[in-house]
């Protein structure tokens, strides 16, 4: 740690998530340019992207082409193959990432999904990231939470965690409740007045979750509706400011 981060208590960290839906917008045009000048408007240290096509065998690597434009280090989880190219989760972060690994959450003959893990090094802390995208059925999502759970409860594991994506879940269900047991979850409410946050145009459901424990304070949250982000994805960033205590 630098004499800079000894002299004070905390370091500010600004973080988000974002489904980018594979960089297709509601104008069905695919532009991770797009995204990225999405992600840049709202200025986060590290965010958490659920369907992100990486590295094929042609086209655009999705992941380093966005990483690439904001300057920000990357590190994939893929889940599968799409059409011949990674695709999956991806974390960007401004700080260094130390650690990095996935916990598979596919159930049966479901779409493959999965759990990524990065741990950041913020001002010499060690903070412990779940980038997360449950299933869309109801049985589904029973298993990952439990799955989910005990990946992120791993006794090994201490320190500040954040828990945070596309939940596709809506209502307390079971991922709400088992992560509720040990974590804080964000409530929107308090912040933005409103508990619905998808789809962006006309929101109907709240499918997007941040939850954290640790020496971690929230200062903030913001739901991203610019011009811009409300056409680049069926989802809108949802940024949390946290204060990481030393």
């Amino acid at each position: 740690m630098s004499d800079a981060s000894r002299s004070r208590a905390w370091v500010d960290l600004r973080v988000a998530t974002y489904n980018i839906h594979r960089s297709r917008g509601l104008d069905r045009r695919t532009d991770p340019a797009r995204i990225a000048r999405v992600v840049a408007d709202f200025g986060a240290d590290v965010v958490a992207l659920q369907e992100v096509i990486g590295a094929g065998p042609s086209g655009v690597d999705q992941a380093q082409a966005i990483g690439a434009a904001l300057g920000m280090g990357w590190m994939m989880a893929p889940t599968r193959l799409l059409r011949g190219h990674l695709f999956g989760n991806v974390v960007l972060s401004r700080f260094p990432m130390v650690s990095h690994g996935q916990c598979d959450l596919t159930w049966r003959r479901c779409e493959q999904r999965c759990a990524q893990r990065v741990d950041l090094d913020v001002g010499g802390r060690i903070v412990h990231l779940f980038n997360v995208h449950l299933g869309t059925a109801l049985l589904e999502r029973r298993y990952q939470a439990d799955r989910l759970a005990d990946y992120v409860h791993d006794q090994r594991v201490t320190g500040p965690k954040i828990v945070l994506g596309d939940f596709n879940e809506w209502t307390r269900g079971r991922a709400t409740v088992r992560l509720s047991e040990r974590l804080k979850a964000l409530d929107i409410y308090p912040h933005l007045k409103r508990r619905r946050t998808y789809p962006g145009i006309f929101p109907v459901l709240h499918l997007d979750h941040i939850y954290y424990e640790g020496e971690l304070e929230l200062r903030k949250v913001e739901l991203i509706r610019t011009r811009q982000s409300l056409i680049a994805s069926d989802h809108l960033p949802l940024v949390a400011e946290l204060r990481v205590r030393f």
